[in-house]
């Protein structure tokens, strides 16, 4: 579990984010939703720990990350997986040499379990006879699921992914989609998912934090998010004509 507690962050004398609470569940898909220029990225960027808010505490499983030393936080960061937005693969590398790059970075493995857990990995997500092909040699899918893959060999206890489905078709982001959910189920993972992808809200969204104008707009699930009478949330999941058409069926019933 992640936890934000009040947190307040400025850039250049201006302020960003306004005492921002949220929690952030093991074993649930957890997604950060907002407009352009809202403050969601900046608010993940905080929980990571690239940027330091001004007010307020983010703690990781009631670990306070402001208080840790740098030892504490280097074995804190072991722990986290990230899934960046362009999948971000090493060119020069193969799929398993891109899987492998976390486990020789901070592994304890021995050279032959490391291969053994980058093959475990690539075959979670789907992968199959694609251990020697580079980036260049796959679909933009498959990569995203090499970055997956990658994002998962070191067992993380927390996931953070940024824009997963950004570049895919719908028939892909789907399946990206579904294998972040069962992975996060599967291994009690807390995954925290900034996305703008209203199918990914609607489809895996257990918990949502809606920011706003840099304040939290709104919590809730995918359930819950139908019935929300915050027309700033409204506005923002239901600008197309299907997502519309969508809530006024359910509410119809």
């Amino acid at each position: 579990m992640i936890e934000a507690k009040h947190i307040s962050k400025w850039f250049d004398g201006q302020q960003i984010l306004f005492d921002i609470n949220a929690t952030f569940e093991a074993g649930k898909t957890n997604l950060i939703i907002g407009r352009s220029g809202s403050g969601k990225t900046v608010f993940m960027k905080c929980l990571i720990g690239l940027h330091t808010p001004e007010e307020g505490d983010i703690l990781y499983d009631g670990r306070k990350f402001r208080d840790l030393d740098l030892s504490k936080k280097r074995q804190l960061r072991a722990e986290i997986g990230m899934l960046f937005q362009g999948s971000a693969l090493f060119d020069n590398e193969t799929v398993m040499g891109n899987v492998m790059f976390p486990l020789k970075m901070f592994s304890p493995l021995t050279r032959h379990e490391q291969i053994e857990r980058a093959k475990f990995c690539i075959e979670r997500v789907g992968l199959v006879d694609a251990d020697n092909k580079y980036p260049s040699e796959i679909s933009g899918g498959m990569q995203k699921r090499v970055a997956i893959a990658r994002a998962i060999a070191l067992n993380p206890r927390y996931l953070f992914c940024d824009e997963p489905n950004s570049g895919l078709d719908p028939q892909t982001s789907i399946l990206i989609d579904e294998l972040l959910s069962d992975i996060t189920h599967e291994y009690n993972i807390t995954t925290i998912i900034n996305t703008h992808d209203m199918n990914s809200v609607l489809g895996i969204g257990e918990s949502i934090v809606y920011i706003n104008k840099g304040h939290c707009g709104w919590i809730g699930d995918d359930h819950s998010i139908y019935k929300s009478t915050n027309e700033d949330l409204n506005d923002f999941v239901f600008a197309s004509k299907l997502f519309r058409q969508v809530k006024s069926y359910l509410e119809s019933k």
